[in-house]
Parts: C-alpha cells; structure tokens; sequence
C-alpha cells in the first residue's frame, strides 16, 4: 500500500516530437486530451483509470524513459525522509507546478514524484 498521501498519477512517457505522440496517442489511439502546460506537456485520459499519460518533451539533463509518476503532499519532505535509503537521480527543484524530484528503485528504473504547491493539480476533464 502506498504511503498516505501518495499517488499515482501519470504514466510518463518523454518525448523528442509532442506533435508526433499526440498523432499516435490522441489522433490515432482515440485518447482524449485532458489538460496541457505550454507546447511541450500534454496530459491524456486513460479510459478505465485514474490514471493519466503525460507526454512532455525530454528535458536535457533529466533521467530518460518512461516512467510512474507519482503526486506526493511534499516533495521536500519526502526527499528528506528517504535521502539516505533512496537514490535520488534529481534532487527536489521548482518546475511548474510545483516541485519535482526523481529516484532510481533497486533495478534503476526511474520513479519521478510531484507536488502541487505553486499551482492546483488542474482538473480532468
């Protein structure tokens, strides 16, 4: 069971061209767009699921590949908490709409966290 306050929120997948995915995820697959930030993420709704696919641009310097992303109440406090038990690939830094961080599991699969504390978690449409 995932701690309290933790969630799952997006299936993240980085992308070279939005543009592209949105041609395969929205116009070919039928997702429907839920929300975007900017030109470069654009959330789709996953039929079924709470759970929505994120496409955003890669970003340089970030750990690559898919991944869960998880929303958390404090980024802060849970990179705090587990600073010495987690490797941490990013540590916590501002993006909108929040704060962001990123671990590797055991395997070195990538686990991105979230919190919304510069902006409300837009609604799904």
């Amino acid at each position: 069971m995932l701690r309290a306050g933790m969630r799952l929120a997006f299936a993240y997948m980085p992308v070279k061209d939005v543009q592209a995915a949105l041609a395969l995820y929205r116009d070919q697959l039928g997702l429907e767009e839920s929300w975007r930030h900017g030109e470069d993420t654009v959330v789709l709704k996953v039929p079924g699921t709470d759970v929505d696919l994120m496409i955003d641009k890669e970003v340089p310097g970030d750990p690559p590949g898919s991944s869960p992303f998880f929303l958390v109440d404090s980024v802060d406090d849970f990179y705090e908490r587990n600073k010495g038990t987690i490797e941490f690939l990013v540590a916590p830094k501002d993006i909108p709409p929040g704060r962001y961080a990123a671990f590797a599991d055991p395997s070195g699969n990538v686990v991105r966290i979230l919190d919304y504390t510069t902006e409300p978690l837009p609604p799904r449409r």
